[in-house]
């Protein structure tokens, strides 16, 4: 007979241009709206722009199946009510997409969703603020930014609720760090010119102001290494000189990330500065993001 505690348990896998994630997790009984990860796997499988535009080979298809096969295997082995899986911009306009998204159904023994940008800036606004409906220090506005891979997606509201604006901004770091032409580590030029294409997309969509704004995604998550919970204008930028200073490989080294995140950080740390600029306020690196939302869907959809 299974736990109580196993009865609460639900696991998101979450398809993305860079990498393929699995979260495992369970209500937090200390932190009204916040979860506990049992499990979590990650798999870097990263899909070009123009590998999304023409259409995935199929050593990248196998092993996005392979990835999600091997991450189905190990949410069903912690005994998960539900599981879910979804596909982000990686698969959203992808020539082909149907028959890769059977092939992964397969592999997942679950539908695979593809989510729309609204859909996937509510979940990630969701499970960002979650936990601060419950505590938030009377915090009413916060903008959520989930930088991905393929691209940015963007929500605006009060802690806990339905974000009132939302925006999904065909760019993310893997987009914008093709633009770099290859250079290991990108030039000072290649860094201006993508700031400056970030700085127009953020422009496009009028980004609102907030009291704080929360950082999700995987460049979010890496930058705890090297400028703590908090993202201020002077870490970003002590961030952003350390990470081109040297070679992806050496970086990746020195600070113990792999290799191919230290490839996209450049970019995304270039994105996560206009996204601050943008919302006029401190960014801090998330606890949640889009799988915690899915995870969050789904016990709810449970009780």
């Amino acid at each position: 007979m299974r736990s109580s505690v196993t009865l609460r348990r639900a696991a998101c896998i979450d398809i993305g241009s860079n990498t393929t994630r699995l979260l495992v997790a369970e209500p937090d009984p200390a932190h009204p709206g916040a979860l506990v990860e049992v499990a979590a796997h990650r798999a870097f499988v990263r899909l070009t722009a123009a590998e999304r535009r023409s259409g995935i080979p199929e050593d990248k298809a196998a092993a996005i199946a392979e990835a999600v096969a091997e991450q189905a295997l190990t949410a069903r082995a912690n005994d998960v009510l539900a599981l879910r899986v979804v596909a982000t911009a990686a698969l959203r306009d992808a020539p082909g997409r149907d028959r890769l998204i059977a092939r992964l159904s397969a592999a997942a023994g679950v539908p695979v969703e593809v989510l729309s940008g609204e859909e996937e800036a509510r979940l990630a606004f969701a499970g960002a603020t979650a936990p601060l409906a419950g505590d938030g220090d009377g915090i009413r506005s916060v903008v959520v930014a989930d930088v991905g891979g393929g691209s940015t997606e963007l929500a605006h509201g009060a802690p806990g609720a339905v974000p009132g604006w939302w925006a999904s901004l065909p760019i993310g770091s893997g987009a914008l760090a093709e633009s770099f032409d290859g250079a290991d580590p990108p030039t000072a030029q290649h860094v201006a010119a993508a700031r400056a294409a970030a700085r127009a997309a953020l422009h496009t969509v009028g980004c609102p102001e907030a009291e704080v704004a929360w950082a999700v995604g995987g460049s979010a998550t890496s930058l705890r290494r090297l400028c703590g919970e908090e993202l201020t204008a002077a870490a970003l930028e002590d961030a952003l000189e350390r990470v081109i200073a040297a070679p992806a490989a050496v970086v990746a080294f020195d600070l113990d990330l792999h290799v191919e995140r230290v490839r996209l950080l450049p970019a995304g740390l270039v994105l996560l500065a206009e996204v601050a600029r943008a919302a006029g306020c401190p960014l801090h690196v998330g606890c949640g993001g889009l799988r915690e939302g899915v995870v969050l869907d789904l016990l709810g959809q449970e009780e």
